[in-house]
């Protein structure tokens, strides 16, 4: 067991700070962890609090900005 454990403290320390981040947060997904710090009654809170107009626009821009590849971007 411990050496899997440095197995993996080993691959970490190769990733860049966002890709440990998103490890940490795979692991607190499945400890459970994740959903203790967000619950879903949090979330539940929010419903409704966006205009019916705004999650219009909202939508019709994704739907325009998708697919799309803007490569003097890079």
């Amino acid at each position: 067991m411990e050496n899997l454990k440095q197995k993996l403290l080993e691959q970490i320390e190769k990733l860049t700070p966002l890709q440990q981040k998103q490890v940490l947060d795979f692991t607190l997904g499945l400890s459970g962890e994740l959903s203790k710090r967000y619950p879903g009654e949090k979330l539940l809170k929010l419903v409704g609090t966006i205009s019916k107009e705004d999650l219009e626009i909202m939508k019709r821009t994704i739907e325009e900005g998708c697919d799309q590849i803007d490569e003097s971007e890079w």
